[in-house]
């Protein structure tokens, strides 16, 4: 389809509600300031909301809403005021992630123009660029920050975080000439309309559908065309919604509702079920700052001439592995595979979360090995107490930690790009929402787990021998709770990749003068592994 005029085809107007030019707004040339935004706000982890750092960095700054402290070592216990000002600087940051993190990718991946075919093909490399920009960095963070922090002091540690997050501030406004915007289109709001799909479903609960899907109800490709949307296709997945879309009978007790509402619904649905089978991968990548670092705690961190490492950065690491991976993925796979499957993708999208899920089955399996070994170690030396340092190299940790990071580019890269590609058009700030939920959901599964799992384990123990998880990692089973996640990891995967194979790709009808149905996700439901399209 030719540009009329120049303007984009999807509709994008500038801030002011004027059509852009397709020239001169959008794609990487609107992007490179919002990375450059995002490389300076990764500094805090996105974390938004610059007067929240300010206030922050007061806290630590200021004697006057802070505990004093005799020589810098010992303090005072907080007052109500100091803990009270405290904690406002940090909810204020929170609210500040809300509103940033479910819309900052989304509002990149929207400055590619969808009808235009060259746009679309950029598109496909957008989100592995815009996390290879997040974690460089957040590996400025975990690398030049906490050397900052740790010999030159907290309050400087927390205002160059504040002054990079001020000037990320500025340079994403002054790309504001060059964003291209969605308009906000006044079909009514999407989740009402969802709720009125579900009602009309239960309404029509008892009667039949129809053999021919055409026979339901649906709008006009051209109102479609003037709304500029495009209406979706069909779906055997979740019929019973079908019957939201029944046209008028005896017994009609709703308005019935369009095809494309319908679909728009299942889509939701169907995310929210991949959305359960990643909650048992963030778990396990929560053990990054868990677990891992509490086994290299325990471990030999001397690197020679006096050096030790810090357990923590070793988390690094996956951000590295994931920086080195992704330009590889990137430049190399997916041409390579491009070229055997014809998926403009290389594989589909579904089948890169696969890979990453996949991927963490290695990962607890090495954590398992690493742990016995370290077990053997400590029984060969007879080491009981809980801060003995294990005559084993810290450096045994690092495989588990570059497995996980080169499997991000499959799992963490993929789950974003999915959620955001098989959104309704209208609720693409939901597919990151579902992406970042899902991070939030691992952690706090992970919690729970050991938690619960270190609370039975005591009790089962007493007498008998030794809990999983325990104050002394020395005289615990850790082995035993890798070999846990090990078998949830691998009943995982099972899951997903069952509910994968019959997962239906949202589908969208081509408009009218592009003269063919396209497929959202790059033709994947044409790519199969294992016999089941993925």
């Amino acid at each position: 389809m030719e540009k009329k005029n120049g303007y984009t085809q999807d509709g994008t107007v500038d801030l002011h509600g004027r059509p852009v030019l397709a020239a001169k707004t959008g794609r990487w040339r609107a992007c490179a300031f919002l990375v450059g935004s995002l490389l300076f706000s990764d500094r805090n982890e996105q974390l938004g909301e610059a007067l929240g750092m300010i206030l922050l960095t007061l806290a630590v700054w200021l004697k006057t809403v802070r505990p004093n402290c005799e020589k810098g070592e010992i303090c005072n216990k907080a007052a109500p005021s100091e803990i009270a000002f405290f904690f406002s600087a940090l909810y204020m940051i929170a609210i500040g992630a809300g509103g940033t993190k479910p819309n900052i990718s989304t509002f990149g991946a929207d400055q590619f123009d969808e009808f235009e075919g060259e746009e679309k093909k950029l598109k496909v490399s957008f989100f592995n660029w815009w996390i290879f920009s997040s974690f460089t960095g957040a590996l400025m963070a975990t690398t030049g920050l906490v050397f900052v922090q740790e010999n030159l002091g907290w309050g400087i540690g927390y205002a160059i975080p504040t002054a990079g997050l001020i000037f990320s501030l500025i340079i994403f406004y002054v790309g504001t000439p060059k964003y291209r915007h969605k308009v906000c289109r006044k079909s009514g709001i999407p989740a009402r309309e969802m709720v009125r799909v579900w009602v009309a479903a239960f309404a029509n609960c008892r009667r039949e559908l129809p053999e021919d899907p055409k026979e339901l109800n649906e709008m006009e490709p051209r109102h479609y065309l003037i709304a500029g949307k495009r209406r979706l296709t069909h779906t055997s997945a979740f019929r019973f919604l079908d019957k939201a879309a029944l046209k008028s009978g005896d017994r009609l007790l709703v308005n019935p509702c369009t095809v494309t509402q319908v679909e728009e619904t299942k889509l939701v649905l169907g995310m929210a079920i991949i959305w359960l089978t990643t909650l048992i991968p963030c778990t396990v990548f929560a053990q990054v700052n868990t677990l891992f670092v509490k086994q290299g705690t325990s471990l030999n961190r001397s690197l020679g001439d006096g050096f030790r490492i810090p357990a923590a950065s070793l988390g690094s690491f996956v951000t590295i592995s994931l920086l080195l991976s992704t330009p590889i993925y990137d430049r190399y796979f997916v041409p390579f595979m491009r070229r055997r499957t014809g998926c403009p993708r290389g594989i589909t999208l579904l089948q890169r979360i696969g890979l990453g899920f996949a991927s963490h089955i290695p990962v607890t399996a090495v954590a398992y090995s690493v742990e016995l070994h370290r077990m053997r170690v400590i029984k060969t030396h007879h080491i009981t107490s809980p801060n003995a340092v294990i005559p084993m190299s810290i450096l045994w940790l690092l495989p588990q930690y570059v497995l996980l990071g080169v499997g991000d580019v499959f799992n963490g890269i993929g789950l974003l790009e999915f959620f955001y590609d098989q959104s309704p058009e209208d609720m693409k700030s939901l597919g990151t929402t579902f992406f970042t939920s899902g991070i939030g959901v691992g952690n706090f599964l992970n919690s729970f787990l050991v938690t619960v799992v270190d609370e039975l384990t005591k009790r089962r123990s007493k007498g008998r021998g030794k809990s999983w998880i325990g104050n002394n990692l020395n005289d615990s089973h850790l082995d035993y709770y890798y070999a846990f996640l090990l078998g949830l990891t691998a009943l995982n995967f099972a899951a997903f990749v069952w509910l994968a194979a019959r997962y239906d790709y949202k589908q969208e009808e081509a408009m009218p003068d592009e003269g063919k149905m396209e497929s959202r996700g790059g033709d994947e439901s044409s790519v199969a592994v294992g016999g089941a399209a993925l």
